[in-house]
């Protein structure tokens, strides 16, 4: 039996980013703008999902509160990730390309989205 070659699918980690000023642009929005955005949002959100369900390979989810820990010890941080998810895609550009107009910043208030690719830990 003849096997055929596919594209090697490579595994990619996006993160959700938005700052605390854009967090307070849109709490200080008219509660029921906030509110209409808000649903578009999510619709828009499922809308993504069902669209590129072939290529999730793990849904994620939002992220709460950071904790870093080092030599010093553990200290509570802030950052601007709010979110993740994982991917899979043929190339960096094609993963990239997946979140091109993502309600995370076309109606959330979120501001990117940073794709990454998950390298093979050497020897494993």
């Amino acid at each position: 039996m003849k096997k055929t070659k596919k594209s090697k699918q490579r595994n990619f980690l996006a993160v959700f980013l938005g700052t605390e000023k854009a967090m307070k642009k849109w709490e200080k929005l008219d509660p029921k703008v906030q509110q209409e955005r808000e649903a578009a949002g999510i619709q828009g959100w499922h809308e993504w999902v069902a669209k590129n369900k072939a290529a999730i390979v793990y849904m994620g989810a939002p992220l709460g509160t950071t904790k870093r820990v080092d030599r010093k010890g553990v200290t509570n941080i802030s950052n601007e990730i709010g979110a993740f998810t994982v991917v899979q895609a043929s190339s960096h550009a094609a993963a990239a390309k997946l979140f091109k107009n993502h309600p995370h910043f076309t109606l959330f208030p979120g501001e990117a989205v940073e794709i990454m690719e998950c390298l093979q830990i050497p020897g494993m």
